[in-house]
């Protein structure tokens, strides 16, 4: 356990952050899962509205400063190639 006064701060301070990061990953985790699973029934229509809102949502948090924008680029991109293979097996 910490024992200087600034340590324990830290303590308290990295316990707060822990607890609001795992709200953002499970966060995340659900609005791709949304997509996936419009993707596997295959809803076209479900799964645009469920990429649009795991776009806003996620860039969202680049703004927070809680997902880098290399990142969130990375995560939308992947999101929408498995939208738009769903688009065009489709057609």
């Amino acid at each position: 356990m910490a024992n200087h006064k600034s340590a324990l701060k830290r303590a308290r301070q990295t316990e707060a952050r822990t607890i609001r990061n795992r709200f953002y990953r499970t966060r995340i985790k659900n609005l791709t899962k949304a997509v996936h699973t419009a993707i596997e029934q295959g809803d076209q229509e479900a799964a645009v509205v469920a990429l649009k809102a795991a776009n806003q949502n996620i860039h969202s948090y680049v703004s927070r400063g809680i997902l880098k924008k290399n990142t969130a680029a990375r995560k939308v991109s992947r999101l929408a190639k498995a939208v738009n293979s769903l688009n065009q097996a489709a057609n």
